[in-house]
């Protein structure tokens, strides 16, 4: 199921954002024990990550939740570019969060081998195939991507892909860099995965990505499209701006 929620402000798009945060981890724990979510890198999440920190999300058991990433740049874990390290500066540390709760990707470690490591990890903690998670946080860049698959690489081409990989390096020529990333077919296996998408630059590849033609080769975010999960789009009014519905819930 696909929802759209368009709000007037980022602000606003951030409290709800939080209030979903909460409320699913919340009903995993109290279902199952405890609740797996895929952080997601970018400018977009931070404020959410700001926002858990304070007192709304007080009541949740931060013992019980297990934190993964949907992509990592090749760097260090101290690195400022690395997305573990953002996550860690404005959430993680501010909580008491077991060390061993805490599934990053090694980006300190050449790439290819990164992602085969963390397939592995993953694999392992769900003992289920394919992996489910709880929760998937994605945002959206201005080209159309999100994690790391970018326009025109391997991993967004269909004759290239293959369902079994679960997490991947990929080579990104325009940023002239590898990426480590989930692949859309992991991705599209979770319960529960919420976009995150604010700012005018945004307004015209998520029309395409939204209302436009099929080409995931050049608009990547059109590969998320889960068969059993529940996939939310939270979009500020400046993105939403070239959308056929713009009103604001």
């Amino acid at each position: 199921m696909n929802k759209i929620q368009i709000f007037q402000s980022l602000n606003e798009l951030i409290h709800a954002a939080a209030d979903q945060f909460i409320l699913t981890a919340s009903r995993a724990i109290k279902d199952q024990g405890q609740f797996s979510v895929v952080l997601s890198g970018g400018s977009t999440p931070l404020p959410l990550y700001k926002s858990l920190t304070d007192n709304p999300a007080d009541q949740l058991a931060w013992d019980k939740i297990h934190f993964f990433w949907g992509d990592e740049r090749p760097v260090p874990p101290d690195h400022q570019d690395s997305n573990f390290n953002q996550a860690n500066l404005h959430l993680l540390k501010h909580r008491p969060i077991p060390s061993q709760n805490i599934h990053r990707i090694q980006g300190e470690l050449p790439p290819m081998e990164a992602a085969r490591k963390y397939q592995e990890e993953i694999s392992t903690w769900f003992r289920q195939s394919p992996p489910r998670f709880d929760l998937v946080l994605l945002g959206m860049g201005n080209d159309g991507h999100t994690a790391s698959l970018f326009p025109k690489t391997d991993l967004v081409c269909s004759d290239r892909t293959n369902p079994e990989q679960l997490v991947a390096a990929n080579w990104v020529p325009q940023l002239d860099t590898w990426r480590i990333t989930f692949t859309h077919h992991l991705i599209n296996a979770a319960k529960n995965i919420l976009f995150l998408v604010a700012g005018k630059d945004k307004t015209s590849p998520l029309k395409q990505v939204l209302e436009g033609q099929f080409n995931p080769e050049i608009y990547p975010a059109q590969l998320i499209d889960p068969k059993q999960g529940f996939l939310s789009w939270y979009i500020d009014r400046d993105a939403a701006a070239a959308l056929s519905k713009q009103e604001p819930e």
